[in-house]
């Protein structure tokens, strides 16, 4: 009796996802070591000074576990009676940087707090995840409703526009991630195809000169008129629509594309997308972006320096790896930031194809058994807050690695659990745990 009172802590806890997380810190800690580690070097006393990257991600990783065994211990009712707090208590942060921010690698979106940096950006990940499930999980939510659809964007939407305010547009276009959550829960199909397609235009308007590009979109305004003329009574409203839809066209091409490679992207973040795609970049003279500098240890390197090297690294390790210790581009810091945005490079090196395998395979193990807890929920809430850390694992995973293999422009995201960072694993930790308390009360219809 006293048992069902007080139920322990253990009970109803997935323990798959906490081995999965245990793992993947523990090769994050193992490569964090690898790169910074220096020959000669006690090690047992360099884990304990608390001075090297590896002891403080160690320090980072021991506050993860607490903050993780307190999580267990709450209530799941917290969440959802807090959710909306949270998502407050972040925009603050987020406008706080503003006024209270230092420069620290190149990034203005950190806020120091004594020895330990404070990016709200990050935890604001976490505060999007709670407030989209609360609200898609009301009962006065009617997601059939163009106005919910709005109201749910506008929560993913305002903590993105502040993270581009901040020139911070590799951590923005995490929140967009959120849009597959909405997807899961009745979102029209309709507006993933507008987003592709927009997508599709603004690569198209990198690769294809802006006037051809123009003929090309009127010709297909004009074949669509022909076309639809057949098939439709309501000849007037064709002409309208496809009419609106080429002139939008045309002016994200003309006006839209140029201002934010100008005016919002880094001088050297749009270098980089554009030596990603091998064309010259024709906004080089135009960007506006203050403070667009690269991070001190990139300068006088041409853009796509890091990619080289990263990808130097990885074809280095060959099938099976140099061994731990034994890499030479990641020991010898041939690739800058190795120990954060790069660190996949370090796998690469040193333990070769099988290594990046065995890497993948636990994550995406782990992606899957999050989409099978998040289909086992009673609660809406529950269920949308699992497909939201699922799709926030997901763009960090699927962008890091692709970032590191010249697959995608390097945006600068942490690769989740792995990556040194304090904010970064403390925020994946607390996002996975609040999952797995919220699982462990599956049976409780939350809202």
């Amino acid at each position: 009796m006293n048992n069902q009172r007080n139920p322990t802590i253990s009970k109803g806890v997935d323990s798959t996802l906490i081995w999965l997380y245990l793992l993947l810190v523990a090769i994050g800690l193992m490569s964090i070591f690898s790169v910074t580690y220096r020959e000669g070097d006690d090690v047992l006393r360099s884990f304990l000074n608390f001075k090297t990257e590896y002891s403080k991600q160690l320090i980072f990783f021991g506050a993860s576990l607490l903050l993780g065994l307190f999580i267990l211990l709450t209530d799941s009712k917290f969440f959802t009676a807090t959710a909306n707090i949270w998502y407050a208590f972040g925009v603050l942060l987020l406008l706080l940087v503003f006024p209270f921010h230092s420069n620290v690698r190149g990034t203005e979106s950190i806020i120091k707090l004594g020895g330990f940096n404070l990016q709200p950006a990050e935890l604001m990940k976490l505060f999007v995840c709670l407030a989209l499930a609360k609200y898609l999980s009301r009962v006065e939510t009617d997601f059939n409703k163009t106005s919910s659809h709005l109201m749910a964007a506008g929560i993913l939407l305002l903590p993105a526009l502040i993270t581009i305010a901040q020139h911070e547009t590799g951590l923005a276009l995490v929140f967009f991630a959120f849009f597959l959550v909405m997807f899961r829960e009745g979102l029209p199909a309709g507006y993933l195809v507008i987003g592709f397609s927009l997508a599709v235009l603004v690569v198209a308007t990198l690769l294809v000169d802006k006037n051809i590009l123009a003929v090309i979109i009127l010709i297909i305004a004009l074949l669509t008129i022909y076309f639809g003329w057949r098939f439709t009574r309501q000849r007037r409203e064709l002409i309208i629509i496809v009419s609106l839809v080429t002139v939008t066209c045309v002016g994200v091409q003309r006006f839209a594309v140029p201002f934010i490679f100008t005016h919002v992207l880094k001088g050297y973040q749009v270098e980089r997308i554009f030596s990603l795609i091998g064309r010259e970049n024709p906004y080089a003279k135009l960007n506006t972006v203050k403070g667009d500098d690269e991070p001190v240890d990139k300068k006088g390197k041409d853009t796509d320096y890091n990619v080289r090297q990263s990808k130097i690294a990885i074809g280095s390790g060959g099938f099976v790896g140099r061994g731990f210790l034994k890499g030479t581009q990641t020991r010898f810091e041939f690739v800058p930031e190795q120990r954060t945005d790069f660190i996949f490079c370090t796998i690469g090196e040193g333990f070769g194809f099988l290594g990046c395998l065995g890497v993948l395979g636990i994550y995406i193990f782990l992606l899957l058994r999050i989409v099978n807890i998040a289909e086992r929920q009673r609660s809406v809430f529950s269920r949308c807050y699992a497909y939201g850390v699922a799709s926030v694992f997901f763009f960090h995973i699927a962008i890091n690695i692709c970032m590191t293999i010249g697959l995608a422009p390097v945006i600068g995201i942490p690769l989740p659990f792995i990556s040194y960072g304090g904010t970064s694993l403390l925020s994946f930790t607390t996002m996975l745990f609040i999952l797995i308390r919220l699982d462990a009360d599956r049976q409780m219809v939350l809202r």
